[in-house]
C-alpha cells in the first residue's frame, strides 16, 4: 500500500520508512511559527517548562502582525513579550515593524518555508505552504511551546482527499474561487483531520499565488493540511526565494484516498461565501441585490501582488461607490512597496480607497476595518463567522479581489463582467 505526499514528508521526518492512516508519530520541525497573539502564551508555557533556550535559533520564525502596528496598551505588551523573547533566545526569524508583513505571505517570500519540510505555526493558517510542497500544519501555543524547546511534535498520520484539478480557469475566477467552489462543495467538516492532496494538470494554469490561496483555505473545510505536487511554477518560486535545501515528495501511485474529487476549473464561476460560514456559497450571477457597506481587500489569503493587481485592474478609471469604505492591505512590506512602484496604490487611492500598512487588522476584527451592526462587508478575507470581523449583528462575505473591487464600484455584490469587463 503507498503513500500520500503528507504521509511521505511525514515518515521522513520521523524516521521511519512507512507510515499509514491513524499512526501517532514524533517528526522533527523544520520550522516553528508564531504570532503576536499566540507566541506570548507559547512563551509563558516555556517559562513553566524551565526550558533554557529554544532547539534551533535559525528555526523560529516570530512574526508580529495581528495588531501590528500596536492598537493598544494589551497589544503593545503583547510584541513587548515576543521582543525580548527573540532578543534573548536570538531569534534569526524576527520581523519587526517595518520588515514584518502578514506571517503565512511573509515567510515564503523570506524563503523560510520549502518543499518537503515540516512546520507546525501556532496559527491555523499556517497550512498555506502546502502550496510549496511542504506539510504544513497549525496547533495551539502549548504545541508551538513544545516544538520551539524540542524541535519535535507529535501527529496523527492524517487521511487524505485527492482533489483533481482539470481545464483552464476563465479570467476572472481565482484560486479563491476554486477552494470556496471546493469548501461549498464538501463542507467546513468535509475534510475534517485530512490531508488535501491536489493535483492534475488544471494546477498548471493556477499561480503561486492561487496555490497559496487554496491550501490557506484547507482548514476551512477541516483540513489537517492542503499540500500541492512540485511542479516547474513551484520549484521555480522556491529558487527565487530561498537557499534552503528542499526535497520533492510524489504521491504513490497506489497511495489510499478515502474520497477523490475532479474539478474542471473552466466551468467554474466567480463564488461568494454567504454568512455566516464559508460554505454557504453561491456564485455572484446568483446572488442578488445584495447592498453592502465595506470592502476589504488582503490577508494572508489575498494581500498578495497577483491580488492587488487584479483589483486595481478593476479599480482602475472607476470610483468607489458612494457611502462605502474600501481597505486595501498589502500582505507584506515587499508587496506593499512593488504595488507602490507598479503604481496600483495610486489605482486604488484614486478610485477612494484607503491603503493600510500590512496587518491582519480587520479579518479577526481586531482593528482597520471593524463593523457595526447590521454593516455587511465584502472581503477576501478566510472567515466570515458570526462577529468575526465586528459586531455579532454584522455580515461577511468571503470573495475574490476581482469580486470584491466590482463590488465597491457598484456598492453590491457584483462581478468584474457587470462592469464591462
Amino acid at each position: 500500500m503507498g503513500m500520500t505526499m503528507t504521509q511521505k514528508i511525514l515518515a521522513a521526518h520521523a524516521g521511519l520508512p512507512y507510515v499509514e492512516a491513524g499512526q501517532l508519530i514524533e517528526a522533527d520541525l523544520d520550522l516553528v511559527l508564531g504570532n503576536d497573539i499566540t507566541s506570548p502564551v507559547a512563551i509563558h508555557e516555556m517559562d513553566k517548562m524551565k526550558v533554557q533556550g529554544v532547539f534551533n535559533k535559525d528555526k523560529i520564525a516570530l512574526v508580529p502582525d495581528h495588531f501590528v502596528p500596536n492598537k493598544d496598551i494589551k497589544s503593545a505588551e503583547h510584541c513587548k513579550c515576543v521582543r525580548e523573547f527573540a532578543r534573548k533566545n536570538e531569534i534569526t526569524n524576527y520581523f519587526e515593524v517595518g520588515q514584518m508583513g502578514i506571517e503565512h505571505a511573509l515567510l515564503p517570500e523570506k524563503g523560510l518555508t520549502v518543499a518537503g519540510d515540516v512546520v507546525i505555526g501556532a496559527d491555523s493558517h499556517t497550512c498555506t505552504y502546502g502550496a510549496l510542497g511542504a506539510f504544513s500544519t497549525g496547533v495551539g501555543s502549548t504545541d508551538m511551546a513544545a516544538g520551539m524547546a524540542t524541535g519535535k511534535a507529535w501527529f496523527k498520520v492524517p487521511s487524505a482527499i485527492k482533489f483533481v484539478l482539470t481545464g483552464k480557469p476563465s479570467k476572472w475566477v481565482s484560486g479563491k474561487d476554486v477552494i470556496l467552489h471546493i469548501i461549498g462543495m464538501i463542507g467546513v467538516d468535509g475534510a475534517l483531520y485530512k490531508s488535501m492532496e491536489f493535483t492534475g494538470d488544471g494546477i498548471k494554469n493556477l499561480s503561486m499565488d492561487d496555490r497559496f490561496t487554496i491550501a490557506n483555505m484547507a482548514i476551512e473545510a477541516g483540513g489537517k493540511n492542503g499540500i500541492f505536487p512540485v511542479d516547474d511554477v513551484a520549484e521555480a518560486y522556491i529558487k527565487e526565494h530561498s537557499t534552503k535545501k528542499y526535497t520533492i515528495y510524489e504521491a504513490d501511485e497506489d497511495a489510499v484516498y478515502d474520497a477523490v474529487y475532479t474539478i474542471d476549473l473552466s466551468t467554474l464561476k466567480p463564488t461568494v461565501a454567504f454568512p455566516h460560514l464559508p460554505e454557504n456559497t453561491h456564485t455572484v450571477d446568483e446572488a442578488g441585490d445584495i447592498k453592502i457597506d465595506q470592502v476589504v481587500i488582503g490577508s494572508c489569503t489575498n494581500g498578495r501582488l497577483d491580488d492587488l493587481r487584479v483589483a486595481a485592474e478593476v479599480l482602475q478609471g472607476r470610483k468607489v461607490a458612494p457611502g462605502l469604505r474600501v481597505i486595501v492591505i498589502p500582505a507584506t512590506q515587499k508587496i506593499y512597496l512593488q504595488a507602490m512602484e507598479e503604481g496600483l496604490l495610486k489605482t486604488f487611492i484614486e478610485a477612494g480607497a484607503v491603503v493600510s500598512t500590512p496587518t491582519c487588522g480587520p479579518c479577526l476584527g481586531g482593528y482597520m476595518g471593524i463593523l457595526a451592526e447590521g454593516e455587511r462587508c465584502v472581503s477576501t478575507t478566510n472567515r466570515n463567522f458570526v462577529g468575526r470581523m465586528g459586531h455579532v449583528k454584522s455580515e461577511i462575505y468571503l470573495a475574490s479581489p476581482a469580486v470584491a473591487a466590482a463590488s465597491a464600484v457598484t456598492g453590491r455584490i457584483s462581478e468584474p463582467a457587470e462592469l464591462g469587463l
